[in-house]
């Protein structure tokens, strides 16, 4: 499962949300709006990822 990737868009702003859905967001490499990065899809992305859900775009692949 670790080989797979998904592609994490950060579509709305970190400002205003909790410090630990921030920090969950930044731990992906999320730092700007419209900013996609390409991470592994393992458990603890996974988490991160279902942290931040309302503020992410997720797609398979990249």
């Amino acid at each position: 499962m670790a080989d797979k990737q998904l592609k994490v868009t950060l579509v709305k702003s970190l400002h205003g949300q909790l410090k630990s859905i921030a920090a969950s967001a930044r731990g992906l490499g999320l730092r700007r709006i419209h900013q996609s990065v390409s991470v592994a899809d393992t458990r603890e992305n996974r988490g991160m990822i279902g942290a931040a859900v309302h503020l992410l775009r997720v797609e398979k692949g990249a």
